[in-house]
């Protein structure tokens, strides 16, 4: 292709994803969209999370996308092997332990990287060092991040904000100063995760640009030029990436393998009515207690409707004794709600996706986790906002205040990692309240679902030929080449 008179090489670029489902299924569809486009795409990985990329690799010419794998450091930092991925964790100690190997993998990277030098390389924020990757002339580098630019941009607020402040506004309710809407905090994160956030800020600051799953019309105008003059850095919005699966076998087999069969959940969900089921997902990386679950049961019971439920995969396993599931579903739950077809659980990973997509769905209980929110959202789907810890704060903003798609079960107590059990318990009035504010029919719960699936068409459009998402891919493809040739770009 390089000698070939007229034709134009591709773009040669390297995907480095964090070992975790949320930044690994995103950046694998970007990928996808890359290569789709004719640019030749490398996704560099560990051996127990090259699944998360199967899809993706077999829906593209090989001579455009690829897998290239660096051995985890299992033995290094004390895990058993596989265990390499943040949906594989069990506690706080196999967390750090995965994140620290997640670490050690700049050596090898670089390592390859010298051997078989790309032109761009695109990664995740969360690695401190991709910069250090490209230490040669014309090697550049694109930061990646699963996070909203909305949540970015209010990361760099809150910053500047405590370096200006003289009061603990972590502990205190405060409104966020400077900032394109009103923002109100009861508190702020944990320090830990701020300073996790004021190193990905730094990181993201070195590069070229900063590649975003979303689209331009979620975050907003305001938003985008807020951080394009804040931080003096350009945003590329190429998402929803989730939106490039478009069977319903695509959009069950996208992450993991699902524990549930795609024609059994299909099976339950068509027997529904239109916008009746409430669907609850937390993430795959969650933490309840055994009293928090029992208030979602209660709670959803309740309420009254149907629902599909997603418990955490360490509690409710197959093997759970009666007296162990009595601890966190009241008696005769399942006797009253399962069997007789109008709420289904399932223990572990779900094809959310497709259950999203799917018209019996009306409701999301969610955590907030950024490719939740974005499929929720591409999906016209309300959401009642459940944040847990970090970025998800801020998307609940996204979601209840600014775009007025969702509302808020009343969460407010941040925790530093999945693992730490909450002192301030959600109560099942809560969730009732919040589920019947969506799925019972009135005014307000029309009129967040018109917003919802107006946004939902929004979404749709941006990805197709004309769209926002699409034409900004088209046009970082062209810029990046003309930097690559050291031409100037607009």
């Amino acid at each position: 292709m390089e000698g070939s008179v007229g034709v134009e090489r591709p773009l040669k670029l390297y995907l480095l994803p964090f070992l975790s489902p949320g930044h690994m299924i995103p950046l694998g569809d970007i990928a996808t969209l890359f290569a789709s486009h004719g640019q030749q795409v490398t996704i560099i990985t560990t051996p127990s999370n090259a699944h998360f990329f199967t899809k993706s690799l077999s829906s593209v010419d090989p001579f455009f996308l690829r897998l290239h794998t660096v051995d985890f450091p299992s033995q290094q930092v004390g895990l058993p092997d596989g265990v390499e991925s943040l949906s594989s964790n069990i506690d706080t100690d196999t967390t750090h332990k995965i994140y620290v190997g997640s670490m050690l993998l700049h050596g090898p990277i670089k390592e390859f990287i010298e051997k078989d030098p790309p032109d761009y390389i695109i990664g995740d924020c969360v690695f401190p060092w991709i910069h250090d990757l490209a230490n040669k002339p014309h090697i550049s580098t694109l930061a990646f991040t699963g996070y909203s630019l909305f949540s970015v941009s209010l990361i760099e607020a809150l910053r500047v904000h405590r370096s200006n402040s003289h009061t603990n506004s972590d502990s205190s309710s405060f409104v966020v100063p400077n900032f394109p809407h009103s923002i109100t905090f009861n508190s702020g994160p944990p320090k830990t995760f701020i300073e996790f956030e004021e190193g990905m800020l730094k990181t993201i600051i070195k590069s070229k640009g900063l590649i975003i799953n979303n689209f331009v019309e979620l975050d907003g105008e305001d938003c985008i030029k807020h951080y394009e003059k804040t931080m003096g850095h350009k945003a590329w919005h190429l998402g929803p990436a989730c939106l490039i699966h478009e069977s319903v076998q695509e959009k069950a087999e996208r992450g993991n393998e699902s524990v549930v069969s795609m024609h059994e959940c299909l099976r339950w969900l068509n027997s529904k009515r239109d916008n009746s089921v409430l669907y609850i997902c937390f993430g795959s990386i969650c933490y309840f207690s055994d009293k928090q679950l029992y208030e979602i049961a209660r709670g959803i019971e309740n309420a009254g409707h149907e629902f599909v439920w997603v418990v955490p995969e360490k509690k409710g396993k197959e093997d759970e004794s009666e007296e162990e599931k009595e601890k966190w579903l009241p008696k005769g739950f399942e006797e009253r709600n399962i069997k007789n077809k109008k709420g289904l659980i399932i223990r572990g990973w779900a094809p959310q996706v497709m259950i999203l997509s799917h018209n019996g769905v009306g409701a999301f209980m969610t955590h907030c986790g950024w490719n939740s929110t974005v499929e929720a959202v591409s999906a016209g789907i309300p959401m009642i906002t459940w944040p847990m810890r970090g970025e998800q704060f801020y998307n609940e903003k996204l979601i209840t205040v600014v775009c007025k798609i969702g509302v808020e079960v009343g969460a407010t107590e941040w925790s530093l990692h999945s693992f730490q059990e909450k002192e301030k318990m959600v109560s099942r009035d809560s969730i009732e309240k919040a589920v019947r504010r969506l799925l019972d029919d009135g005014d307000e719960a029309n009129e967040i679902r018109q917003r919802a699936q107006e946004f939902g068409r929004k979404a749709t459009h941006a990805i197709q030929e004309g769209g926002s998402s699409h034409n900004n891919l088209l046009t970082l493809i062209d810029d990046l080449k003309r930097l690559r040739a050291g031409k100037p770009v607009n």
